[in-house]
């Protein structure tokens, strides 16, 4: 990895307000620069010219990849004026993004609000409680788009109580990533990353890294990453076809998708726990199991993916540990 790293500016409408316009915001100084994790195990039967890379998102101080863009959200927001004194953020989650709101509105003293699906686990939701967030639950047979239904409602019910976070139509999201994942993964792996795979949920991950790396080298493979049906056990990713698609997703931009089973994601998310000691959640496992299968057919290159969580917030998914 010897490559020249190149310094890539913002394109035009991409805002970059200052950190000095959010008072008191000194945790952001622990979000992002992630470590860049190697899979060695897992990888013993590729090319041994191929790599396979994981950003471990859970060092973020809210535990998720979700504090790059709820913090990009929150402190745009705060710099538009469109977030007031007084006013609670509110926004739809599967639970990380509502933590790592709940995390900076506590930082800040901002009331924060959650509409989530009844079976979202009860480790994320005494998280959630400890941060001191409102909780409102919708039905789990409509997943997360039955949330973000009620969340819209009531956000056009009480526009004057509310800011309306939006995390699937927000550009501050993809953003988020385009200024600190992709420079991130460019950076560590000295400008030789070839593939990047990732998870589609909001879909800010790939778009703001895709973008970045696409403005880097043309030539970088982007991959998307999404559950195999429309009902699965892979909480936080989407299975685009058949759910409410993001505003922000950019269709155009994989090269390919790849659908991961829920079994094949739960059988990788306990052999990176026993062979490689990485503990992590669901949507890191699917994430795992697309890139070696974006990885079995090279002959060289370099994989890189995103590992949105740890695995704390599922221990009690017993089926997942067996």
């Amino acid at each position: 990895m010897t490559a020249k790293v190149a310094v890539i500016s913002p394109p035009p409408g991409i805002a970059t307000p200052s950190l000095s316009e959010v008072d008191g915001m000194a945790l952001i100084q622990a979000v992002g620069r992630t470590p860049l994790l190697p899979l060695r195990r897992v990888t013993r039967h590729l090319s041994p010219a191929v790599q396979v890379y994981a950003k471990a998102e859970w060092f973020n101080p809210g535990g998720s990849v979700k504090d790059r863009p709820a913090f990009n959200i929150i402190r745009t927001a705060l710099y538009e004026g469109r977030l007031l004194p007084g006013m609670r953020l509110l926004d739809s989650t599967s639970g990380n993004m509502g933590i790592a709101y709940a995390t900076f509105g506590a930082a800040l003293d901002i009331q924060v609000t959650l509409v989530m699906p009844e079976n979202v686990s009860p480790e994320r939701v005494a998280i959630l409680r400890a941060l001191g967030a409102e909780l409102i639950f919708t039905d789990p047979l409509e997943g997360s788009d039955g949330a973000l239904r009620m969340a819209r409602q009531m956000a056009a019910d009480h526009p004057e109580r509310y800011f309306y976070a939006n995390q699937y139509d927000n550009p501050a999201n993809w953003q988020a990533h385009y200024r600190t994942t992709g420079p991130e993964i460019v950076e560590q792996t000295q400008g030789a990353v070839t593939h990047f795979v990732a998870g589609l949920g909001t879909s800010g991950t790939l778009t703001g890294v895709g973008r970045y790396l696409r403005r880097y080298n043309p030539a970088v493979q982007l991959i998307a990453v999404q559950p195999d049906a429309p009902f699965h056990g892979l909480e936080g990713l989407k299975h685009m076809p058949t759910a409410i698609r993001p505003a922000i997703f950019d269709p155009t931009l994989p090269d390919r998708t790849v659908e991961v089973e829920t079994e094949a994601a739960h059988e990788m998310v306990r052999r990176l726990a026993r062979e490689e000691g990485y503990f992590v959640g669901i949507s890191s496992g699917a994430a795992a199991v697309a890139a070696l299968r974006v990885a079995e057919g090279l002959e060289t290159g370099v994989v890189v993916t995103v590992f949105p969580d740890a695995g704390y917030k599922y221990l009690s998914d017993e089926a997942l540990w067996k």
